[in-house]
């Protein structure tokens, strides 16, 4: 059966291509808006179903992917930065806090419409950072694109105290243990 990754993040695909399977990549373009009330881990499962489901029409018979992540502190969602400065302001805020990234999975059997979501979390304890440390981390790696402003999976991990999980791919945005299950749910065979 096809395996599509409802997804156009480089990150996702970098770490579903780890798995050695073919599959083609779909972009879902759906409205990641949050619904009013609605907690981040409500947010993060839904968004996966629906990026999962965006594609179902373009692939009939296929087993696809979705996935969608947020970092929470103090009950507040953090976004992308985008910015130098909104980087640098998160960074500070993120200094000596621990954040939970919630990663929303969901595989979509396209054929038999069945649908397996689950909910990942990891917990990340930033270091008490100076903003010199701030300024000389996002010059070596501008993660402007990455909610908390950090890449754990390179330079970033020199901003981390400790790491709490079950899998540290869930901190980059698919998490692959708990996707390898769901997969072999579904009688798709990974190894």
């Amino acid at each position: 059966m096809l395996l599509v990754l409802a997804s156009t993040s480089p990150f996702r695909q970098a770490l579903l291509q780890r798995l050695q399977l073919p599959f083609e990549t779909f972009n879902p373009n759906i409205d990641e808006s949050s619904q009013p009330h609605e907690k981040p881990e409500d947010l993060v499962q839904r968004l996966a179903i629906l990026k999962a489901q965006a594609a179902q029409s373009s692939y009939p018979d296929a087993l696809i992917i979705g996935s969608d992540q947020v970092a929470v502190v103090e009950n507040k969602i953090l976004g992308k930065p985008l910015t130098h400065d909104k980087a640098v302001e998160q960074l500070t805020f993120l200094s000596g806090k621990k954040v939970v990234f919630q990663t929303g999975l969901c595989v979509f059997n396209s054929k038999t419409k069945e649908t397996l979501v689950d909910l990942i979390s990891f917990t990340v304890k930033f270091r008490d950072l100076k903003k010199e440390q701030i300024e000389r981390y996002l010059h070596k790696e501008p993660a402007y694109n990455c909610a908390g402003s950090f890449k754990s999976e390179s330079l970033g991990i020199a901003l981390v105290e400790s790491m709490e999980g079950n899998d540290p791919n869930a901190l980059i945005g698919l998490p692959l243990i708990r996707l390898i299950q769901m997969l072999e749910q579904l009688n798709y065979a990974v190894l």
